[in-house]
């Protein structure tokens, strides 16, 4: 019978052995051969005792893990950078649905647009699925030429076309038993979407040169950008397969319609580059967030992460400023001013320049470089001019 003893009891055993064996040696003749087997058993000694620190931070942090694991249920296999973010109604309403259909065998189809995060959602499903250990695999239908998506979803036989010397699997018997996400479904040709409604359908397939069809047991998540009953309407996109494919609808709102995510998000990112490129996580003043507020995303989330990644590697201080933005994220806000109406009274224009040139400045802390940038003007104009309007 085993006797499971203790990490701590296992140390003390070590250092009583340790303690024994150089007492001996040290009081024999070979003194010498002693001392080198001492320094040994002494390194052997510190690393047990850091390995056995180790092993307790471990333990100690067990239940904390675990706690953090299971307030999140579709980050828990996920990295930093991957993990799903947000406050928003919508989304929050979206992962509580995502979670009753991940148990489940259904067809989901997940509608946003690019950059939202799709193939996330998408994975998500997967980890929360009983499929999460069996295989998945990404099929972006707008990468790939019709003559050639075929034959990478089917399969072919030895001799279908030219330079077909052996036979190949396809992708569908690849990942038999898993999930098949297909982005981007709305450009697949109308060919491919009579093959693929019935596959969904009956579970059967026909390689492309084969006369006997196969069978795969797959769960099928879809995306599209698009708004796929246009397409329908338009006679783009087979009505059959819409309805096969949209069981559960998923709706991915775009980030200019949850702009409370963007601080979040921005802090998420900056954290995550931080981390990556081993530096401090910048700092993003409040002058920052209005204009991120302001500004559409046409990029989504995608756009925030890069932006996130292009200040952390080039930025000089750690705080963000107004004038490390890029031009694109200013122009909005530029644009808007020619919303702006002249009153009918007037205006005295020199007050108002010296108004504009004063919280300039502020947002600059009086650093007139990076105020001149934001005012669109040389450095030395904005001198002349402040000192005309008796800014400073």
């Amino acid at each position: 019978m085993r006797i499971k003893v203790p990490a701590s009891r296992q140390l003390q055993f070590i250092q009583d052995y340790v303690w024994h064996k150089k007492h001996y040696l040290c009081n024999t003749g070979v003194y010498r051969d002693g001392l080198l087997i001492c320094l040994l058993l002494s390194k052997v000694r510190q690393a047990l005792q850091l390995q056995l620190q180790q092993s307790l931070i471990w333990f100690a942090n067990l239940n904390k893990n675990q706690a953090l694991i299971n307030l999140s249920a579709f980050s828990k296999t996920m990295s930093l950078s991957k993990t799903i973010i947000g406050k928003d109604p919508s989304l929050k309403a979206l992962l509580r649905n995502l979670q009753r259909v991940a148990a489940t065998e259904a067809t989901v189809l997940i509608t946003g647009e690019t950059g939202t995060g799709k193939e996330l959602i998408a994975q998500a499903i997967l980890k929360n699925s009983p499929r999460s250990q069996q295989a998945f695999i990404t099929l972006n239908c707008a990468a790939l030429p019709e003559s050639l998506i075929e034959s990478e979803l089917f399969g072919y036989s030895k001799g279908a076309f030219t330079g077909a010397n052996v036979a190949k699997k396809g992708i569908l018997a690849a990942v038999d038993g898993g999930t098949l996400f297909f982005d981007e479904i709305n450009s697949l040709s109308l060919a491919i979407q009579v093959k693929l409604l019935r596959f969904i359908e009956t579970g059967e397939y026909l390689p492309v040169g084969a006369v006997k069809t196969l069978k795969a047991n797959v769960r099928i998540i879809a995306a599209t950008n698009t708004d796929l009953e246009k397409q329908v309407s338009a006679g783009q996109f087979r009505q059959d397969l819409y309805f096969r494919l949209s069981v559960v609808p998923l709706v991915l709102n775009p980030l200019r319609e949850r702009k409370e995510d963007v601080q979040l998000l921005l802090e998420h990112f900056f954290s995550y580059f931080a981390q990556k490129y081993t530096v401090r996580t910048p700092v993003i003043s409040t002058e920052v967030l209005d204009v991120l507020h302001q500004y559409s995303w046409p990029g989504n989330i995608r756009e925030l992460r890069n932006l996130c990644e292009n200040l952390t590697v080039r930025r000089i201080r750690r705080a963000i400023e107004v004038a490390d933005l890029p031009r694109e994220y200013l122009k909005q806000e530029q644009e808007s001013l020619r919303f702006i109406k002249l009153p009918k009274t007037g205006l005295d224009w020199p007050k108002l320049e010296a108004c504009v040139i004063e919280q300039a400045l502020k947002k600059t802390n009086g650093k007139c470089q990076e105020a001149s940038l934001l005012l669109g003007m040389s450095r030395d104009a904005l001198y002349y001019r402040t000192k005309r309007a008796a800014v400073l």
